[in-house]
């Protein structure tokens, strides 16, 4: 029998040869988006990510050096409020309350801002993340309510005072009442960001 008469011994005429097709890049079955993509936003949100922590640190920064500043000038004007006879501070606990607390508030202030001034300029963490945002978050809490609580105090007693005479006494108790009322504001504002940084993940 020859060759023509059995066609499986033919050979198949070969296809002239042509490239195979390139892969398509890969996908993200889930988010449909190529991986390149996804790696570039990636990049973003960590970039992202650092400046609003730097930001964050830079403003907890600048309401701890107000808070710093408020403390002081509360601590001076009431230390020095002492005129004779009953115009006397050291007289009323409720004042030596509010110079007890604006001591504590300037301590408290002062090391923390003394603290984030040199991580900014060392470019090191003194302690973990972690420990920092709890002691951030109920430091700024408790120094807060403590402020709060002694100028609340101390309101009731200046305002009957001014009632009967208005003299250089109840101005500056009214004036250290003050302070300690802006700085309970900012230590406030500064507690809500201590509490956005310790349910932040990248801080824990």
């Amino acid at each position: 029998m020859s060759n023509l008469d059995n066609p499986a011994s033919e050979k198949a005429p070969k296809s002239p040869g042509k490239p195979l097709p390139s892969a398509p890049p890969s996908v993200d079955v889930e988010n449909q988006t190529p991986a390149t993509e996804q790696g570039g936003q990636g990049v973003t949100e960590i970039v992202r990510r650092w400046k609003r922590e730097d930001f964050l640190k830079k403003g907890s920064l600048a309401l701890r050096g107000l808070g710093l500043i408020f403390s002081l000038l509360a601590f001076i004007i009431m230390a020095t409020n002492q005129h004779g006879d009953w115009k006397d501070f050291d007289k009323y606990e409720e004042y030596r309350y509010v110079l007890a607390i604006a001591i504590l508030s300037s301590l408290y202030t002062g090391a923390q801002s003394f603290r984030q001034i040199h991580e900014l300029w060392t470019a090191k963490e003194s302690f973990s993340r972690r420990n920092m945002a709890l002691v951030d978050f109920f430091g700024d809490q408790i120094v807060a309510y403590l402020l709060i609580s002694a100028a609340s105090s101390a309101v009731p007693m200046t305002n009957r005072m001014r009632e009967g005479t208005d003299n250089i006494f109840t101005d500056s108790s009214a004036a250290a009442i003050s302070m300690e009322f802006l700085a309970f504001l900012v230590l406030a504002v500064s507690a809500i960001i201590s509490g956005y940084k310790l349910s932040n993940r990248s801080y824990i």
